[in-house]
């Protein structure tokens, strides 16, 4: 048995697919949901320098679990997330912010 090819046309239920969601009519189903972009708050606030002394901001990103946020979840850019994960590692080595809670 040989395995079936696919053909040139994009299929309508893929990840970026038209479909019913789109707007136009269409039956019921689920309502298309539009995600904002998350923006680095860093690049917003034009902070270039990330202080490991700051606890209020290194806080913000340092759950009760006391893992560091992921950008996806944060929002963060990857420079400010790789300055930030340094700074709130310095945090720690000092005991300005827990390890563990």
């Amino acid at each position: 048995m040989q395995p079936r090819k696919r053909s040139g046309a994009p299929s309508g239920g893929g990840a970026r697919g038209g479909g019913a969601r789109r707007g136009g009519g269409g039956g019921g189903g689920k309502r298309f949901y539009f995600r904002r972009r998350k923006v680095c708050k860093f690049c917003a606030e034009k902070i270039d320098y990330i202080d490991w002394k700051d606890e209020r901001l290194l806080a913000a990103f340092v759950p009760e679990r006391a893992k560091i946020l992921p950008r996806r979840i944060s929002g963060t850019c990857a420079p400010h997330q790789r300055k930030l994960k340094t700074a709130i590692q310095r945090a720690r080595n000092i005991a300005l912010l827990p390890f563990a809670s």
